[in-house]
């Protein structure tokens, strides 16, 4: 840039010029005119010669100004991972933050429970409707260290698992499953569901092996 102003030339030992000035050759090598050049209006040059728009100037570059606060941008869309406690659905859970993160969007888990067939014969004592929350607040404490971010959400629903996952898909930006679930009494993941699940929810389906 000086070789511009200064038209190719090299000064040994002499002060190089400021910006808001350009020397040019008079025809005499001993005789050097400076010229003054105008600054646009719009500009302003310090005594270093660098140039701001009027708005970005600072007279104390030591001191910068508060910067304005960043409102978060808010969550658009939903994730829904298909929860029971397994490897496979905790290892669904895990790809589910990052998914979600990824799309700016919430994520949320669903566990669901039923009576089996045959309940009075296991015992007035059991509970699938515990044994599922059970199994939510264990994920959430794996996962986030009990302590879940605003954009997680965590439900159980009674039902049929496949039934279940297909009614959360909708509106559902991704649904994402285990390969293989528990297939007990409150199993969500079993092959079988996870294949119905890609057979007919209502958003693209994940499932992980």
């Amino acid at each position: 840039m000086y070789q511009r102003l200064l038209g190719a030339c090299t000064f040994v030992g002499s002060k190089v010029p400021l910006l808001s000035r350009s020397r040019r050759w008079t025809g005499n090598m001993n005789q050097i005119t400076e010229q003054q050049t105008t600054v646009p209006t719009h500009l302003v040059s310090d005594p270093e010669g660098v140039r701001y728009e009027p708005d970005t100037f600072i007279k104390d570059p030591s001191v910068s100004p508060d910067p304005a606060p960043v409102a978060p941008v808010p969550r658009v869309g939903r994730v829904v991972v298909g929860l029971d406690g397994s490897d496979s659905s905790l290892a669904a859970l895990y790809r589910g933050i990052r998914i979600a993160t990824a799309l700016n969007a919430s994520l949320e888990t669903v566990t669901s429970w039923r009576y089996p067939s045959g309940y009075a014969e296991v015992g007035t004592d059991y509970s699938p409707y515990s044994d599922a929350e059970s199994i939510r607040a264990d994920a959430v404490k794996a996962t986030f260290a009990g302590a879940p971010p605003a954009w997680f959400s965590s439900v159980s629903r009674e039902g049929d698992a496949a039934r279940v996952l297909i009614e959360e898909s909708k509106g559902a930006e991704m649904l994402i499953v285990g390969s293989r679930g528990h297939g007990g009494i409150v199993g969500l993941l079993l092959g079988s569901v996870s294949a119905t699940c890609a057979e007919h929810a209502e958003c693209p389906v994940l499932i992980i092996h």
